[in-house]
Order: C-alpha cells, then structure tokens, then sequence
C-alpha cells in the first residue's frame, strides 16, 4: 500500500510530508526545493529574511522543485509579517504557512490573491476559526514539536479533536520522526504530516555543522523548554547560553532591530538564532522537536534520501 497524496487547494503533494518552515535561515530555498523535488511539500522558514532575500529564495527553489509544491512559513508575530507575505505572493509562492499568532485578515489578502493560507493551530478552537475565515489546510501542532509552542497538550490528543472540527485536509505536527509515526498520525484522521527536525540534518538544510553536530548527538535529557522574548515558550537543546536562560542570567540585548510586533526584552531572540544557525552553538539557541533523539540515523545526507526512508518505513507497515 502506498502513501495517499497530499492536496491542499489545486496543489497536490505526491507524497504528504510537508517539509516544516525553521527559521531564521535553517530551511532556505535549497532544502524547500529539494524536498519539493522529492515528493513533499518544502517550505522556507521567512521568519528573519529581508524582502529581497525572501524573494531569491524563492526563486531557487523554484528552481530546484521540478514543479514540487513550495510554501513560506511567518510568524504573525513578526513586525514584517504583512511585508513577508505581499513578497511571497509577488514571488507567486504557491502555500503561506503561518503560525506564531493567528490573523484573520490574512485570508483574504490569500484569496484575493488566489493564494491559499494554512494557519498552524494548537486547538480545535481556532481549527473551526480558520475554516470559518477561508483557510485551504490546517496544521495543528502538538507539545512535541520544536521552536515556539503554542500548548502544553500532545498532538495525539489535540488531532482527534481537529479531526472532527473541521472538513479541510489536516496535517499533524510535532514529534514525528519515524515512518511509524506518520502511520500513527494517519490512523489519527490526518491527511498529512509535518516534519521539520528531521529535515536538519539534511545536506540541503542551512545550519552550519556545528548546529547539526549537537542534533547528531542529543540525548533524551538534553531537550529542554525555554521562555522567549515572543512570549510564547520555545523547545530547545541545551547549550550553555541556553543553561544561562533557564537559569534566568540570560544577556539583556545591546540595541533592538524590533524584529517583532511585541518582545519581552528578556534577551534577543534573533541574535541568538543567528549566531547558533551560523555555527556558535554555545552563544545561541538551537530549536528543536522533542524527538531528536530518537532519530536512529543521524547521518547528514540529501533531503530526497531522507523522505525515501521515511516512505519506504511507512510503507513496510501498511504492507
């Protein structure tokens, strides 16, 4: 048995893996691309991108998809936000993902512009919201995931209720790293899966090494929540700046770009984003799912060998 296809408004997705957006510069064009090629759905994480950067991120992975299916992924949090979009739908991006926040408005700048909008959502609450404002998909992410939650509640419990609050395709998110997994989700009501930890530690992924060598060797015990200037709570793995923010001696930042529409000031966000994307791991924050670790091989390789592992896994269990 095979894979059923993903489709969300006129786009269909052979394979449904949707490709996670991570930002501030993890996933870019070429693992959007890559992925797109490959099947799924690949996104860029738009989070922290000038306009003109976004807009050429875009185009390579335009370039790389082979007429694949690619998205950007915002948060509404960010003071961009409205410029972000306008530049992907001028880039003629095919899917805007959005979570971090939820705008209404967002859906109709989507359907007068024939682009289709899936928000990210933690409840069956704002399911019925988005469904009710013209959203195509829903994406409803779990505790699992990484980067800024929004719950405390798994994915296995909140799906169920997605599920039967809303007709529009469904993607679940959080957690999955395994072939098993995405059968689980499955048998759960969802039509697809979002994956985004998996996907670092592809060659086609932006991080520098040393952000994919502490993927490569995180424990179980080496997960942790942290708070975040966004004002949302964010999965991490431990580093020592991160040791330095649980313990609340979190540096406060030197200047402001304000990057977002609301920040707490208790350290800089972005800073900390770029620096550990770039390599300083020790200075930084490294997001990630709360499965890393279960992930059996941490090898780096290419995107499209990742999502053939993750098929053929799926497809040894359906038979």
């Amino acid at each position: 048995m095979k894979l059923p296809e993903l489709k969300i408004a006129d786009f269909i997705a052979r394979i449904p893996i949707i490709q996670g957006g991570m930002a501030v510069r993890i996933s870019t064009g070429a693992l959007a691309g890559a992925v797109a090629a490959a099947g799924g759905i690949g996104v860029i994480g738009a989070s922290g991108m000038s306009f003109e950067e976004l807009a050429n991120e875009i185009r390579i992975a335009r370039e790389k998809a082979r007429g694949g299916v690619i998205g950007i992924n915002i948060m509404f949090a960010a003071r961009e936000f409205w410029g972000i979009v306008t530049t992907a739908i001028k880039e003629k991006i095919d899917l805007v993902f959005t979570g971090a926040g939820f705008s209404r408005d967002i859906f109709k700048v989507g359907q007068d512009n024939n682009t289709p909008i899936v928000p990210i959502v933690s409840s069956a609450r704002l399911a019925q919201t988005a469904t009710r404002c013209g959203a195509a998909a829903i994406v409803v992410e779990g505790k699992e995931a990484g980067g800024h939650l929004g719950t405390d509640r798994s994915i296995k419990d909140i799906l169920p209720e997605v599920r039967q609050a809303t007709d529009l395709p469904v993607v679940a998110a959080g957690g999955i790293t395994t072939g098993a997994d995405i059968v689980e989700m499955l048998q759960f009501g969802a039509n697809g899966v979002q994956i985004a930890t998996r996907f670092v530690l592809s060659e086609e992924c932006n991080a520098a090494l040393p952000f994919k060598k502490r993927y490569q060797e995180a424990t179980k015990d080496d997960i942790v929540i942290i708070s975040s200037p966004v004002g949302l709570p964010g999965r991490a793995i431990r580093t020592a700046f991160v040791d330095k923010l649980l313990a609340k001696k979190g540096p406060k930042p030197l200047g402001c770009d304000f990057c977002l529409k609301h920040c707490s000031l208790e350290y800089c966000i972005v800073q900390a984003l770029i620096r550990s994307q770039r390599g300083d791991i020790e200075n930084g924050v490294v997001f990630s799912g709360e499965n890393v670790w279960k992930i059996k091989d941490r090898s780096i390789r290419p995107a499209a060998d990742i999502i053939k592992e993750l098929v053929s896994e799926v497809e040894a269990i359906l038979g």
